[in-house]
């Protein structure tokens, strides 16, 4: 099954680019800014993340290309940065709030940057690799053989959505309504909760069409009569704005309002390492928490970088600074990034955790996955390291 959803490209013509990002993983050029050894003539701030014997370089590997979903790992990185574009990494001394850690950071992009691997399959087979981008699900699917514990909820609510032309639907008010006037939704094959939408009569099987191929073509081909999935932090705004075949509204609903909660892009570790890595993450994903907040208070030094990145790794991956401005404010007004129903930023909540374990399994039985025997939210997340004082307040 598909391990990460793509996003897509924004031009109709798009399936030319698709063929780019199979190969750009092996193209670029490097760029630098700054002076990877900098670190060295700084001064350690509040948070000594060396003394807590964190590595000398916390490589985090996300799955995709630098966007705003991103940004509070961009957040961590100040004005001394190294940028290898050959390789899609950016690296540099880790901050704090302005102040360095006595640590390096390295975050690598994922997606056509590796093959689209999955994330966990990458951190199994770098040990380099302390912290990825683990949705519970896969997480879930993934338990038997690369068991994963999440540390910090990266989002609260997944931006994962079914979205659909409102001038062609005007009375829909979510998609059990466009399925009812016999709308196809396309998706990305091997999806789990498209799986779990079909069966639970959300979406019915004849009208699931897994041909979506992260371009607009089809969207725009079907004149709004089809619905198609993205991400509500992206594609309102893409489809709107820069689809110049479609440029025009469209509606859409949450697929964590369907009842499919993961926690999406969620930070973890491999699970053998949780114990090793205590001390560290004990001080660490409390800075993740506050560059978090940072970031929300004030992005636009770090979109600024994810622009650049995007711009330099070169992978056919078009992003705009329109698209992560609505990013961020979408993110924003729709809680996917925010304290859920406390007043902590990145903690689980392992009853909903439970609840996404007894929808997928019948899901990956179905899909032929197994994953481990007797599986607990306990296996797959943890609060231990969140300080629970820290938390949005927009």
């Amino acid at each position: 099954m598909r391990r990460s959803t793509p996003k897509i490209a924004t031009a109709l013509g798009a399936v030319a680019a698709s063929a780019l990002l199979l190969t750009a993983c092996s193209s670029g050029s490097t760029a630098s800014e700054g002076d990877s050894t900098a670190a060295a003539g700084l001064e350690i701030g509040s948070v000594d993340l060396a003394a807590a014997g964190c590595p000398a370089n916390v490589v985090i590997q996300t799955g995709w290309n630098p966007e705003a979903e991103h940004g509070h790992l961009y957040q961590l990185l100040g004005d001394d940065y190294t940028i290898d574009a050959t390789n899609k990494v950016v690296s540099g001394p880790l901050m704090a709030s302005g102040e360095y850690t006595g640590v390096d950071v390295e975050i690598r992009a994922g997606g056509p940057a590796t093959g689209y691997q999955s994330v966990t399959s990458l951190m199994y087979t770098d040990p380099d690799i302390m912290l990825g981008y683990v949705s519970t699900d896969d997480a879930i699917s993934q338990s038997a053989e690369m068991s994963t514990t999440a540390v910090f909820a990266s989002h609260d609510i997944s931006p994962l959505m079914v979205m659909w032309d409102p001038a062609t639907y005007p009375d829909a008010t979510g998609i059990q309504d466009v399925m009812d006037a016999g709308a196809v939704v396309r998706y990305f094959d091997g999806t789990a909760y498209m799986t779990y939408l079909v069966q639970t009569g959300v979406v019915p099987a004849a009208q699931a069409d897994a041909s979506y191929d992260g371009t607009p073509a089809s969207f725009v081909a079907a004149q709004g009569t089809a619905a198609q999935q993205g991400f509500a932090s992206a594609e309102p705004y893409i489809y709107e704005n820069e689809v110049e075949a479609w440029m025009k509204p469209v509606t859409y609903q949450l697929v964590d309002d369907l009842g499919y909660r993961p926690y999406q892009d969620a930070l973890a570790v491999r699970s053998d390492d949780l114990e090793a890595d205590s001390e560290c993450l004990t001080a660490l994903v409390p800075v993740l928490q506050q560059a978090t907040v940072d970031y929300f208070d004030d992005p636009s030094t770090a979109n600024a970088l994810i622009l650049d990145l995007v711009e330099q790794y070169d992978t056919g991956w078009v992003y705009s600074q329109g698209v992560a401005d609505y990013a961020v404010e979408t993110m924003l007004s729709e809680g996917i990034t925010g304290n859920g129903d406390n007043d902590t930023l990145g903690d689980f909540d392992e009853e909903r955790v439970q609840d996404l374990i007894d929808k997928v399994l019948p899901v990956f039985a179905e899909q032929g996955v197994t994953p481990a025997d007797g599986i607990t939210p306990s296996d797959l997340v943890t609060n231990e390291f969140i300080d629970t004082s820290i938390g949005l307040t927009n």
